[in-house]
């Protein structure tokens, strides 16, 4: 998780603080926000693919979504960002900016797959495979003791047109494949033992239960759906940042 002052992070202390998680996801945008819970899920049209393609419309919307937030806006603004687990350098850099462009004070960046984690993961702790099925990506993201161990990316996802076969069975190969290779690579043994635990599966494509079913099929192992699995990456982001807010060390580095 990285953490930057958009405004080279000085602030008074003494002034109010409010937050806002937001997900730039391949079709949606949503924003959460303490005490509101979700309270923006809104066609992300322009982000392609993960990518913010134009950052001054995306700005656009999310002023938009930051004045429609709790709190007052005369405010500094924290907002945890989510993106792709393996979103390029420029691709965050594009984020960042339109997220700079809110006049925030810090803008904490955290991947999707921690985000969903930190809502959804299973009790008892132990190794975590993460399958987002977005729009427009399908991403596969070992995570072991909160960090991310080993990650895949496809981007084809279940709002993409149907190739021979179908979605579901393009879609859960994929994902499948990525699993395998994970699986072949790892020298731990965390991929097994994520899968004995049950794959967690997030995103809006988890809603689709032919994907889903396919999925377990190709795995041959249980999948677990993410309470709500279209803001699970919000909702994650948000109670990360809800700690983050009440943490006094937290609030002191603001």
């Amino acid at each position: 998780m990285g953490s930057y002052g958009a405004d080279g992070g000085h602030r008074d202390p003494r002034r109010a603080v409010r937050g806002i998680a937001l997900d730039i996801g391949s079709s949606r945008t949503r924003a959460w926000a303490p005490g509101a819970g979700v309270f923006a899920d809104v066609p992300s049209a322009a982000v392609r693919r993960g990518r913010v393609a134009d950052p001054s419309s995306q700005l656009l919307l999310l002023k938009r979504l930051a004045a429609s937030a709790p709190g007052d806006a005369g405010h500094d603004t924290v907002v945890m960002l989510t993106h792709p687990v393996l979103a390029a350098p420029e691709e965050r850099e594009a984020a960042r900016r339109a997220v700079a462009g809110l006049g925030a004070v810090r803008v904490i960046a955290v991947d999707s797959a921690r985000a969903a984690a930190a809502y959804a993961a299973p009790p008892g702790g132990g190794p975590l495979l993460v399958v987002d099925l977005g729009a427009r990506l399908t991403e596969v993201t070992l995570v072991v003791d909160g960090q991310v161990q080993d990650a895949r990316l496809a981007e084809l996802g279940v709002d993409d047109p149907a190739p021979h076969g179908g979605v579901p069975e393009a879609v859960a190969g994929t994902a499948a494949d990525m699993v395998s290779d994970m699986w072949r690579e790892d020298g731990t043994g965390a991929v097994r033992g994520a899968l004995r635990r049950g794959v967690l599966v997030t995103g809006g494509g988890a809603l689709r239960l032919d994907v889903t079913a396919r999925l377990a099929q190709v795995l041959r192992g249980r999948v677990r759906l993410a309470n709500d699995p279209a803001t699970s990456v919000v909702r994650g982001a948000g109670l990360m940042l809800a700690s983050a807010l009440r943490h006094p060390g937290a609030r002191r580095a603001l």
